[in-house]
């Protein structure tokens, strides 16, 4: 339901035909609530979701970043996340997808968006083991997208190492990390 507020500017637009400023809500305003549960909804109808907003030819920086979705019902443009919303949800993006966001993010000529999409992809990923198999497979599956638009991944470009990292076992440190940064696990050790 929506709150008190935002009911009365949709009022207020309506009776004065002018656009409203944007408002962004957590409140659902549609009609039909069942059907904008998209956890519910099946994978196929999902992607394209995603896959037809991004391939919009009118699509701007904000709306990808963004989204502009228009509720026909009270007028009122309600703010979601285009690629935030994506990576809100417990899913990683199927391949259809990335290649959809990453020519979206290309037409709007903000490349640094398509590197900052393919990094989130593979946090998203999770464990070590999981971003081998699966954002490998990502990956290959988008890289003659890549190569047709000229965008780098983040490791061809080194972002997936540490630029200025200056280890310090001397402190708290996961045991890992000493085999990982060639240290050896000894007080007061010096660098």
């Amino acid at each position: 339901m929506a709150t008190p507020l935002v009911r009365s500017i949709a009022r207020a637009a309506l009776a004065r035909g002018n656009v409203v400023r944007a408002i962004s809500t957590s409140n659902c305003l549609s009609a039909s609530k069942a059907d904008d549960i998209m956890e519910k909804w099946p994978a196929e109808k999902f992607d394209k979701h995603f896959i037809d907003y991004f391939n919009r030819p009118e699509i701007d920086g904000w709306e990808v970043r963004k989204g502009e979705f228009r509720n026909t019902i009270i007028y009122l443009i309600i703010l979601f996340s285009a690629l935030t919303e994506l990576h809100d949800y417990d899913v990683i993006p199927d391949p259809k997808v990335v290649e959809a966001a990453l020519r979206a993010c290309r037409r709007v000529n903000d490349f640094s968006l398509c590197v900052r999409f393919l990094e989130a992809i593979k946090i998203k990923c999770g464990s070590k083991k999981n971003r081998e198999i699966i954002y490998n497979y990502i990956i290959k599956e988008v890289k003659p997208v890549l190569d047709e638009l000229g965008i780098s991944t983040p490791e061809e470009l080194g972002y997936d190492k540490p630029e200025l990292f200056i280890p310090q076992p001397d402190y708290w440190w996961e045991k890992k990390w000493y085999a990982e940064y060639g240290y050896d696990k000894k007080p007061a050790f010096q660098f």
